[in-house]
């Protein structure tokens, strides 16, 4: 139904506005009956539905409605698989219609900056392409069934410790290429309803009332033109918040941020044009929500709960396999130990934490597929606490030494990491691993498979043969780990963060949490792999690493072109092959590699990915479309994206530490890029721009003519010594040498004229140092 949005505005009291940009309760947006506006309810996700059925509290202690409990986020993005996640968002919008739902909460595109951050099962990857993509198919699957979602939390938000008080300090460059490119292309591709702000400031702002962030770049620069919300209670000064962009303030304030908004009104320290723009965008969404409702909508619990499974199955990242030790053998006797296998940790703490429709038991569902073999069972430890029980411990090498293999549960309980804190290291308890060392002892054939939400440490991982990242599941992780251990399905998870050998390893190690309320990035752009490749520290897994039951083989990398400007693009093929005996799926990882630059950048960065399904012997051609932001990094001081001309390797491989294939590709900038000329500028900056060589040469020349430089030999050690000075000599030094050849007045002649040339030359662009 059209409506006349300006027109209703119109009809309202300052009140009444004011009144729509705050919460009606804990999950309702106020509505105003006289006009026919309604109220419509947001709830938490993002990997199922949290409607609370009692009181709201935020934090689950409630109960909610039962909902599908899918993969979180960390095993979301292991699967690498754009349609698969997609088909996630559609059922999630599915319940949303069923449970008349508007807005989903989620999903979280934060970059995993520490693996110490108690929410990093809540969110995508370290890598700000790999989660922007992924976070673009969650939201276009969503918002397919007419239900919003909030992409979430924008931005800067790494951590949990003192998250709605901390100070994130982060560099202008570092901010875009990492922390909000995550975001970017979400919101570009997919056009999410609303984005909700962090609790945390950027660069001394709070996000909820940072106009840099909330209008400048997510509005104005992206074009974002839904509503941004606060996370729940991140609102300092409101009337001060919607000003910079923040148009909804949740939960409800009871009045309190409507009436500061109608005070800073009334006194002049508010627009109302702010305001009226301000429930525009409200409205917006609200009447989308009412226009897209389905009535009397149903969705199949088991369908979705078969779904759940297939994405649980490649979420799961095979990471270890010696001697073939699996797929296990459906014959002999199985030993599984942990109790995770009776009680599995399948999802996060928090917010996100759902009320199931149904939910496996691992050993039950191991049982079932099994076929002719005999599972007994350990418990191995209590999850309770960290205390090692000898009683326990000794049972489960009972059942190890009966048994031709031993399977082993452990990971990280739910109170090791969670919302509202972080982890103070990377180890599984105590119990967990000493339960691993003691079955070591009796039986060679271990298969651990994990329950966590982040990295962990490993000592313990050359005592066992076969290790299966399980992340957090969702409710059917069950019978995906029981269909991966078998061989029934074939793991096809590959890991979208980096695990460190020693914690002391990670990039931001000597600054994380931060002292106070304060934290520094200053690991700038090397985040995650990045890093790693910069300082050649071999990680105990890298990005992108995950192994299969059957083989892949490379080849034929193929560049369409072999030089583009940098407002083209280019298509790359390879071609890959399975050249094992069972059906299998590979992740294709592209990488770009700028050979030489004038500026800082990582030896290598994700732009590409596919995940291709072959067939033993089957091959197909894969292909990648780059374009300028494959190629470019984030200029501060030109303010956009920006392409240095020359030479860029495209490398093509398994994970970022197997790379398989390279070519390369001559990119040319579009935009000739110059710096004004002033009295400090460099003798060698001027004769690198192909502009203005020929006119410093020439001046170099002349004051040089009775110089005792003059008939050196270019091949002596004092030429080269000379040539070496006069690279970083400003031209001001240049005056001060040679008084007779370039007097002041000379040399302001000489910057006036470079400047000149600088703004008349074609597709050239100056900015100031």
């Amino acid at each position: 139904m059209k409506r006349e949005i300006k027109k209703l505005i119109e009809q309202m009291t300052l009140e009444e506005k004011a009144s729509l940009c705050s919460g009606l309760n804990f999950w309702q947006l106020k509505g105003i009956e006289r006009l026919g506006i309604p109220s419509i309810m947001v709830t938490d996700g993002p990997h199922g539905l949290r409607k609370q059925q009692q009181s709201a509290d935020h934090l689950g202690i409630y109960d909610s409605v039962p909902a599908t409990c899918f993969p979180s986020a960390v095993g979301l993005a292991s699967t690498w698989n754009r349609s698969l996640i997609n088909k996630v968002g559609t059922a999630l919008g599915e319940e949303c219609q069923a449970e008349d739902v508007a807005v989903l909460l989620g999903p979280g595109a934060n970059i995993k900056r520490s693996p110490l951050c108690g929410r990093n099962f809540e969110y995508f990857s370290e890598d700000p392409y790999l989660s922007s993509e992924l976070a673009a198919n969650h939201i276009n699957g969503v918002q397919s069934q007419g239900v919003g979602t909030s992409l979430k939390h924008f931005a800067a938000n790494n951590q949990e410790h003192r998250r709605m008080s901390v100070d994130a300090i982060v560099d202008e460059r570092t901010l875009r290429e990492i922390y909000l490119a995550s975001f970017e292309n979400a919101v570009k591709k997919a056009e999410p309803w609303t984005v909700m702000c962090s609790y945390n400031k950027v660069n001394g702002e709070y996000a909820s009332e940072n106009k840099t962030l909330l209008t400048d770049i997510l509005k104005d620069d992206w074009g974002f033109d839904g509503f941004v919300v606060s996370d729940w209670g991140a609102v300092n000064e409101r009337a001060k918040g919607l000003e910079a962009g923040l148009d909804l303030e949740m939960p409800s304030s009871n009045g309190l941020g409507d009436r500061k908004i109608v005070e800073a009104v009334k006194s002049g320290n508010l627009s109302e044009q702010t305001l009226d723009k301000t429930v525009e965008r409200l409205l917006k969404i609200i009447f989308k929500a009412v226009d897209n409702k389905k009535e009397n909508a149903v969705y199949d619990k088991e369908e979705h709960h078969q779904l759940a499974r297939e994405v649980a199955r490649e979420s799961m990242v095979l990471l270890k396999n010696e001697d073939r030790v699996l797929p296990l053998k459906k014959d002999g006797t199985i030993a599984v130990i942990g109790e995770f296998a009776i009680n599995p940790r399948y999802q996060g703490g928090g917010s996100s934490h759902i009320k199931p429709t149904k939910l496996d038991n691992i050993c039950e569902e191991i049982e079932k597929t099994a076929g002719n073999a005999n599972v007994v069972y350990a418990k191995g430890y209590h999850l309770k606490n960290d205390h090692t029980d000898d009683q326990l411990i000794a049972e489960a090498k009972e059942k190890a030494i009966q048994a031709d293999v031993a399977v082993l549960f452990v990971g990280l309980p739910d109170r090791y990491e969670s919302e509202g804190y972080d982890r103070e290291h990377l180890r599984i308890p105590d119990n967990h691993r000493i339960l691993i060392e003691a079955v070591a002892e009796v039986q060679p054939n271990i298969v651990v498979v994990l329950s966590n939400g982040a990295p962990i440490e490993m000592p313990w991982l050359g005592k066992v043969k076969g290790l299966l990242e399980g992340y957090l599941g969702g409710q059917a992780l069950g019978g995906a780990i029981a269909d991966l251990l078998f061989g029934d399905e074939n793991p096809s998870g590959k890991l979208a963060e980096t695990f460190p050998k020693e914690l002391r390893h990670n990039p931001s190690y000597l600054n994380f949490p931060g002292e106070g309320d304060k934290v520094e990035y200053k690991e700038g752009l090397f985040v995650g792999y990045r890093y790693y490749d910069a300082k050649a520290i071999e990680p105990l897994f890298p990005f992108g690493y995950g192994l299969s039951y059957t083989s892949f083989e490379y080849s034929s990398l193929l560049i369409n072109k072999e030089s583009i400007l940098d407002n083209e693009t280019v298509d790359v093929t390879v071609t890959v092959k399975n050249t094992g005996e069972r059906a299998g799926k590979e992740i294709v990882q592209l990488y770009v590699r700028d050979i030489e630059s004038t500026v800082i950048r990582p030896e290598k960065e994700l732009k590409g990915f596919v995940k291709v399904d072959l067939q033993p012997g089957e091959e197909k051609e894969v292909c990648f479309t780059l374009d300028k932001r494959a190629f470019a990094y984030y200029n501060v001081e030109l303010k956009d994206w920006h392409v240095e001309s020359g030479q860029f390797e495209v490398l093509v491989g398994n994970s970022s530490a197997e790379i398989i294939l390279k070519g390369t590709l001559q990119v040319n900038s579009s935009v000739t890029l110059n710096k004004l000329v002033h009295r400090n500028t460099t003798i060698g900056d001027l004769l690198a721009n192909p502009i203005l060589a020929p006119i410093v040469q020439e001046i170099l020349a002349k004051a040089n003519e009775d110089s005792p430089f003059a008939n050196m030999a270019e091949d002596s050690d004092a030429f080269e010594m000379f040539q070496a000075m006069m690279r970083f000599m400003p031209l001001r030094a240049m005056a001060a040498f040679n008084p007779e050849k370039l007097t002041e007045d000379m040399l302001n002649s000489l910057i006036n004229q470079l400047n000149e040339t600088l703004d008349n030359a074609p597709q050239a662009q100056t900015i100031e140092n």
